[in-house]
């Protein structure tokens, strides 16, 4: 991995961290297009570097960790079932799906697809949630489970956060702030744990890219983070959904056409 993969990764990560749309599922096309081959090094960077993006949520709702107890709880609550899937599959994701293209493309089609629908059927009801505070342990608990699939790479973290949250009859705005929320200790749970399972057995090059894409995806997510609010203010997921169904089919036709 050079400079230029770095950066390149680092600034698809902070687009895309936050919207339904799969961040580390563009990391693995991306780094299939450039030729980069799939090295464990590369996995720990795609892992590694959605903890940049993810600190920009932390300066933006720091105060939120601190002074609200009530939500932090909520949000470990989610993390638990989060957590205890990311343990027991590490293995099978990090060896076997992190990595495989044809993954990210099937993932990526189902999902926009399934967002399309899901926007068409989607009634809001008239008593939502409105607070972060209210949401009740067992929803967050389940909402976190939900989160859990995201192990696939071409899910998205983001997607299944919103859609379980707004099923369960959460605000949008809510949902995508309990999302953006929920993001901070799953993702420092799977640097961390991708670090000790791997012994942080790198080189000084290594840190250095790791280093540079923490804080290339820490600049670029502070923008998307702020969009991403903005844009659900006066927009539904249809767009994300027909997105990530356009593309899945270009992405197939180059993967398969550089073949």
């Amino acid at each position: 991995m050079d400079i230029l993969h770095a950066v390149i990764l680092s600034i698809i990560e902070g687009i895309s961290e936050f919207l339904p749309i799969s961040s580390t599922g563009h990391m693995i096309i991306a780094s299939h297009l450039m030729h980069m081959p799939q090295t464990e090094f590369l996995k720990t960077f795609e892992i590694a570097i959605q903890l940049g993006a993810i600190t920009a949520v932390i300066g933006l709702y720091w105060r939120v960790f601190l002074l609200d107890w009530e939500v932090t709880t909520k949000v470990m609550a989610a993390f638990v079932p989060t957590a205890a899937v990311g343990l027991i599959f590490y293995k099978l994701v990090k060896h076997y799906l992190l990595g495989n293209a044809l993954v990210v493309i099937w993932s990526l089609l189902g999902g926009g697809v399934l967002i399309i629908l899901f926007e068409r059927l989607y009634r809001p009801k008239e008593d939502h949630i409105r607070e972060v505070a209210q949401i009740s342990y067992p929803q967050a608990m389940l909402i976190g489970l939900c989160q859990a699939l995201a192990v696939i790479p071409g899910v998205s973290r983001s997607a299944a956060t919103i859609l379980s949250g707004l099923m369960l009859g959460v605000s949008r705005h809510t949902i995508v702030e309990f999302s953006f929320l929920l993001a901070v200790p799953t993702m420092l749970g799977a640097t961390v744990l991708d670090l000790i399972k791997t012994d942080a057995d790198l080189s000084l090059h290594e840190w250095g890219m790791l280093a540079l894409g923490f804080a290339v995806a820490w600049t670029v997510a502070l923008v998307s983070v702020k969009f991403f609010l903005y844009y659900i203010q006066r927009h539904n997921f249809t767009a994300f959904g027909i997105y990530r169904v356009i593309a899945a089919v270009v992405f197939a036709f180059l993967l398969f056409h550089a073949r």
